[in-house]
């Protein structure tokens, strides 16, 4: 699992979660369906955003949604997972991006791929992967010729770039390519008029993508001899942080001219997990006190973590019967798969072996997973969703 967006759960709350975990498990099987069981090695949290701006645009019932069998990486539980256009959509962009960066590993010799069978057999994989990303593409109507194009641009980019080569030059490419997944989601949710506003959004998650990169790589890249944007254009990281600032907030007031059904998981995603993004990178991640740690303001519809009400104000679900405990192998594997997936870490969750729930690492430690970072300096999220009374 790997990207930008990478929600705690302890932030998100039960009900985003659930649907958080709809997604990446949507995506995941997406894709095992499509290229075969290896290709759910490219799910990523990047990739599932296509199929989360879906949904927020067409609605859950008309994206789709299926119950699944049991996964180790959900604590061996059933689940409804997202399925339809919007996950077949992300698994056609993750297979082609996950070729293209397959390709880049074997071209540089990057550890085992250094060895001519390793390297061999990656080539064969990534060839997979362009095949079946093109035909899961066309199915549901997306030329993934685009993100072809735009990949292969990218080194020719790069060799031109030198000092004084204007950084977004060098991200054009990747912003080309997120530009078209992104306005290709209003198609498929038929809401045609969002398209161009959901491009500009997208098109600037390209860019922070690149540069959030490029920042955290810097250093690594530097000692190993790697060609970096930051540091062939000699752009200083100051520089870098405002661009990316002036991107989240573009992202921000494009989502503000989008008609959703139901966004407030895109808003998380795009507005205030990004922000945690650009802070990690830039090491300015700072704890902050407001709303959300004291609970949602009254009568806020996107307040994270909000519980929901299925028999009326202030219902909650009964609690579900007790379990067999598992025995020692299963009980094994599945924590294997939960400590993988960070369920144990915030939350609650379901004992490996007792399946009792459990309280995660994170669950009494207050503020240390930054419940209530909504408005970042600079952010005015509070304007667009009221997530925080600052």
């Amino acid at each position: 699992m790997f990207g930008m967006v990478r929600p705690c759960t302890h932030r998100l709350g039960e009900r985003l979660t659930a649907q958080w975990m709809a997604h990446l498990c949507g995506l995941c099987l997406a894709l095992r369906g499509q290229a075969g069981q290896f290709a759910r090695v490219v799910t990523n949290y990047d990739g599932l955003v296509i199929s989360v701006l879906t949904e927020a645009q067409a609605g859950a019932e008309r994206a789709g949604r299926r119950r699944a069998g049991p996964c180790a990486l959900r604590g061996m539980r059933r689940a409804s997972v997202a399925e339809g256009d919007g996950a077949r959509l992300a698994a056609a962009v993750s297979l082609i991006l996950a070729s293209a960066k397959t390709r880049d590993h074997v071209t540089d010799q990057d550890g085992l791929l250094a060895h001519r069978p390793v390297a061999a057999a990656a080539r064969r994989i990534a060839g997979v992967w362009d095949k079946e990303g093109a035909r899961a593409g066309a199915g549901v109507g997306f030329d993934t010729a685009l993100l072809v194009g735009a990949v292969e641009r990218q080194p020719e980019v790069e060799a031109l770039a030198g000092p004084g080569t204007p950084l977004l030059a060098v991200t054009e490419p990747t912003e080309t390519a997120t530009a078209a997944a992104f306005a290709h989601t209003a198609h498929l949710a038929g809401i045609p008029g969002n398209a161009a506003p959901l491009a500009e959004a997208g098109r600037l998650f390209g860019r922070l993508a690149h540069l959030l990169d490029a920042v955290e790589d810097q250093e690594k890249d530097a000692a190993s001899g790697a060609w970096n944007p930051l540091t062939a254009t000699g752009t200083p990281r100051a520089e870098a942080r405002r661009l990316a600032v002036d991107a989240l907030h573009g992202i921000r007031l494009a989502l503000d001219e989008a008609e959703f059904t139901d966004g407030r998981l895109a808003h998380v995603l795009l507005v205030h997990e990004l922000g945690r993004s650009v802070e990690r990178a830039f090491g300015e991640e700072r704890h902050r006190h407001g709303a959300e740690a004291h609970g949602p303001a009254p009568g806020n519809p996107y307040a994270p973590g909000a519980p929901p009400h299925p028999g009326g104000p202030g219902d909650l679900p009964p609690p579900p019967p007790p379990r067999e405990p598992r025995g020692l192998i299963p009980g094994c594997l599945v924590f294997v798969g939960m400590a993988c997936t960070c369920q144990m870490c915030c939350g609650t969750y379901e004992g490996p072996w007792s399946r009792r729930r459990r309280d995660g690492m994170c669950k009494s430690c207050g503020d240390c997973c930054e419940c209530c970072s909504c408005c970042s300096d600079g952010c005015q999220c509070c304007e667009c969703c009221g997530c925080c009374d600052c």
